[in-house]
């Protein structure tokens, strides 16, 4: 054909439906929009509305149907072979209002008969690690496959999980996010109250009745192998060298307001923290009464740790549980915290408040104002006559969270039989350094002697002995052994406490409720933990998956390093 006395090939003035046939007629799989070769790990054709919209903006505003060519001219991409964009828009639009009816219609149906629920294994599922495609590795629109336990993104015919279904004759599957079942490569959804087991598992829920009667349970669970396990008692996995998150996790499951806000999600709705939000579902899964597995694997949760502390602790390198503790309890409390409720539940169950006396001697003051070090300038309020010999004191409060207690030196020659007497203090004598008169000499920053008075008790007392100390060759461990009671710490015999009115009581008595020990050589070694059972007031020890009842008495006899007691309501 020619125009305008050039020759033309026939092919440029083929009809659109002809045209359009002839394209999906040579590539009926593959749509020739797709631009970025990661987007084909994600783009699948769903149908669920949810998936619809994660996909749509993942894709910003692409949409692979089945008229791939009308949509591209609808997003104004699609250009002709001369360069020129297409002038009939009028029937496009008329073609595209066409398609979205057709995907409005395409609703999926809901079967309770599926005869494939007997394939589904229970003993396979896991749902403690992080919900990512076992094949493209993408945490956008996962599936959990019931017969294999495996996870595979999306459900469309293009999807990871329709190849699985077919390839291996594996058909019931859920979704991890909207926990609704699907048959595939049929695509119907099944709606079985028998599948409700999984779903507790997969996200456990609690009532704020069951969060009242927790500690009132005395029931035991049955896992499926048939090993019986206590809730809130479960043994946590060590994924590597991960026995300081285990201890310090098991600690706080026994602090009951603690414990009760992380079973009910909607108290830290409000938070976006991830760290939040993997410590709740940890706790719940802690506290689980229908689980499959008698053990839970923090998994999830250290991934979160990793990220919020950048790799301070991490997976493959042991901490220390004190450090630890510390920093999740300030890093959950700066998390919780909103703009119009400045404390936490992190607060109101450990905060407590120190006054802190501080003498710095004359002498350092004068040599600081001679080297020009004295950013204070607290120096000029001193007689220049009595420098030299007076000292200058500093009064203030702080809040604290735990206590440190310093253990007295070990001692350095061995007796007659050839080994060293370990020895042993009582607490109340480490006790004394909070009493308001006892000096605590301070090197860093500077030379100071302090005094600590305590002013106000919190709910939860942290306790902290430091066992460690590091010089410039290795750290050392201190082996003195405490003695503490379990029942009943009087504080109020043995440190002065500030007084209360005369209606208000002073709650000065406590009990032991979490025991972390470390066993082994400084730097190396393993941590372990008692912890008592409210509701048979039984103790347990605990380290890692082992899990074991034991005497009260044998708490007293092991080398404390970290302990949490309860104040009597």
């Amino acid at each position: 054909m020619k125009r305008n006395g050039e020759a033309v090939d026939d092919e440029e003035f083929v009809p659109d439906t002809k045209k359009r046939r002839v394209l999906e007629q040579s590539s009926p799989s593959s749509s020739p929009l797709v631009e970025n070769p990661l987007h084909q790990l994600t783009a699948y054709d769903d149908i669920d509305d949810e998936e619809d919209v994660t996909r749509g903006r993942l894709r910003n505003g692409y949409r692979e149907g089945v008229d791939g060519y009308a949509a591209a001219q609808q997003n104004g991409r699609e250009v002709d072979e001369r360069g020129k964009e297409e002038d009939d828009s009028e029937s496009d639009d008329e073609e595209d209002e066409e398609h979205n009816k057709g995907r409005r219609s395409r609703l999926v149906e809901i079967r309770r008969d599926c005869p494939y629920l007997d394939t589904v294994n229970r003993q396979v599922l896991e749902f403690d690690f992080e919900k990512f495609c076992s094949v493209s590795l993408s945490n956008l629109n996962v599936y959990a496959c019931l017969v294999c336990g495996k996870y595979y993104q999306g459900r469309g015919k293009k999807s990871h999980a329709y190849t699985h279904s077919v390839e291996a004759g594996h058909h019931v599957f859920i979704n991890l996010q909207s926990e609704r079942v699907y048959c595939l490569p049929d695509g119907y959804e099944i709606n079985d109250p028998s599948l409700d087991d999984i779903r507790h598992v997969l996200n456990p829920r609690f009532t704020r009745e069951q969060v009242q009667q927790i500690d009132k349970n005395k029931q035991w669970s049955r896992a499926l192998d048939g090993s019986d396990y206590l809730p809130g008692m479960v043994g946590l996995n060590n994924i590597k060298e991960t026995d300081f998150v285990n201890v310090t996790i098991q600690s706080l499951m026994r602090v009951t307001p603690l414990r009760n806000f992380f079973l009910i999600p909607e108290n830290y709705r409000h938070s976006k923290s991830p760290l939040v939000h993997r410590f709740g579902e940890l706790t719940r899964k802690i506290w689980h009464a229908r689980n499959f597995k008698g053990q839970v694997s923090p998994h999830e949760f250290l991934q979160a740790v990793m990220k919020a502390s950048k790799k301070r602790f991490r997976i493959g390198a042991q901490s220390d549980p004190v450090e630890f503790m510390s920093w999740l309890l300030n890093t959950l409390h700066a998390d919780l915290k909103t703009s119009k409720k400045r404390s936490s539940i992190i607060h109101e169950c450990f905060q407590g408040e120190l006054e802190v006396v501080k003498e710095i001697p004359g002498k350092i003051m004068a040599d600081k104002r001679e080297s020009g070090d004295d950013q204070d300038g607290n120096a000029n309020l001193m007689d220049s006559g009595t420098e030299l010999n007076s000292v200058m004191s500093d009064t203030s409060r702080m809040p604290f969270l735990m206590l440190g207690l310093d253990l007295p030196p070990p001692p350095l020659f061995q007796d007659v039989m050839e080994k060293n007497i370990i020895p042993q203090v009582p607490l109340f004598n480490i006790l004394k350094k909070f009493d308001g008169e006892t000096i605590t000499e301070v090197v860093r920053p500077r030379l100071a002697r302090m005094r600590y008075r305590v002013t106000r008790l919190p709910r939860y007392l942290i306790l902290h002995m430091r066992r460690f100390t590091k010089n410039n060759f290795f750290v050392e461990k201190n082996p003195t052994l405490v003695n503490f009671p379990v029942k009943n710490l009087e504080l109020k015999d043995y440190i002065p406490l500030p007084t209360r009115g005369d209606k208000e009581r002073l709650r000065s008595k406590y009990d032991l409720i979490a025991n972390v020990v470390h066993d082994g050589k400084p730097g190396e070694g393993s941590y372990r933990v008692f912890v008592q059972r409210k509701s048979e007031e039984l103790w347990y020890e605990m380290q890692d998956l082992h899990v074991s009842e034991t005497l009260p008495q044998m708490v007293a006899l092991s080398e404390a390093y970290m302990q949490i007691y309860e104040q009597h309501q």
